[in-house]
């Protein structure tokens, strides 16, 4: 990743691809991704610590502060999740978040080095009139010095605490590019997850294909909108089609947007044939579960099935003593109807036996 247009696409898709081909190369062909621990390479994968709790993230951060329900809720999370990937819960920030920690290092390595030089080149023109450098920040700067002076024998030189908060701003700049690697990074890594299973019954696997693109489906009127598909499964040995949509989680807009992508399908649907509509996610608010395990068209659910990362890391979450959402969520996880994504990857894996 050497030029500026590798360095605009270090969170898009081939560059994803790249790294998650890097990520698995850790692990054995065969028996090194299974359906028992797909969750845990999708926790190592995209999952991070909220930098304002230092607990893997489970829920909206403003309500994940201490004194907050959540942040007991967190805390809990925090201790399983831990557990399961064999670590330390000191040690967990460190075994999660690999794809976003790798893909802003590469990055801000290159804006660095990149726009120094550049900025250079731009500033020329104005030498000799005390214009402020890059990455300026005096009260960051005096933050830094207050912080470490005790252990300062002088102060830094100025170019040195430039640069520094200069990454600094960098690093906070590329937080913000997390929720584009989570929501497109979410679909790449469920199709990577599934392209490593030994599994007979699972054909094949696609990421954000046309809908026209899937056996038995139309392309949409002339001046439609292309419709999208988070990603496509196919099941041996009829080529069963799955339609399924990834969301890290579930927000009130894509609550409205799982019935009209339901109707574009069963609308341009050619061939008479079944196809599942299944949502795979990693929420944790209860509400937004329950209703999407609840949720009807025309007196039958919506979703053929829910599934979630860890339907374990749920009840493990929520702990005792809890209201009615909390409850609803236990029983459909009891009932089945809310999946664990090893539960559901086990079945498919099986299906043509």
């Amino acid at each position: 990743m050497t030029g500026p247009l590798e360095l605009r696409r270090a969170f898009g898709s081939e560059n994803r691809r790249r790294l998650l081909t890097d990520y698995f190369s850790y692990f054995p062909v065969d028996g090194g991704v299974t359906p028992e621990n797909a969750f845990q390479h999708i926790y190592r994968l995209l999952l991070w610590a909220d930098p304002t709790t230092g607990l893997a993230h489970c829920y909206e951060s403003d309500k994940a502060q201490p004194g907050r329900p959540w942040y007991d809720r967190s805390l809990r999370f925090h201790a399983w999740l831990s557990q399961q990937l064999g670590t330390s819960p000191a040690d967990l920030g460190g075994e999660i978040d690999w794809l976003f920690r790798r893909a802003a290092r590469e990055l801000a390595r290159g804006l660095t080095e990149g726009r120094l030089r550049l900025a250079r080149e731009q500033r020329a023109a104005y030498d000799g009139l005390g214009m402020p450098e890059p990455g300026e920040d005096p009260e960051l700067e005096e933050i830094i010095r207050e912080a470490l002076r005790p252990w300062f024998r002088e102060d830094p030189p100025a170019d040195i605490l430039a640069r520094l908060t200069q990454r600094i701003h960098e690093h906070t700049r590329l937080e913000n590019k997390r929720k584009n690697l989570v929501g497109e990074g979410f679909e790449d890594v469920l199709a990577g997850v599934v392209g490593r299973l030994h599994a007979p019954g699972i054909e094949s696997m696609r990421a954000r294909a046309l809908l026209q693109e899937i056996p038995g489906f139309s392309s949409p009127a002339e001046r439609a909108k292309a419709k999208k598909v988070d990603l496509v499964l196919l099941t041996r040995p009829d080529s069963h089609r799955v339609l399924i949509t990834a969301k890290w989680s579930i927000r009130a807009d894509r609550e409205e947007q799982f019935g009209s992508d339901f109707q574009s399908y069963a609308t341009l649907e050619r061939s008479g044939q079944s196809f599942d509509y299944v949502l795979v996610t990693n929420e944790f608010d209860p509400a937004r579960l329950a209703a999407a395990c609840e949720r009807q068209v025309l007196a039958r659910p919506l979703f053929s099935e829910v599934v979630h990362v860890s339907t374990e890391a749920l009840l493990a979450t929520y702990g005792p003593n809890l209201d009615r959402s909390f409850r609803r969520v236990e029983q459909h996880v009891a009932s089945g109807r809310l999946k664990s994504l090893g539960e559901w990857l086990g079945r498919l894996a099986k299906s043509s036996t």
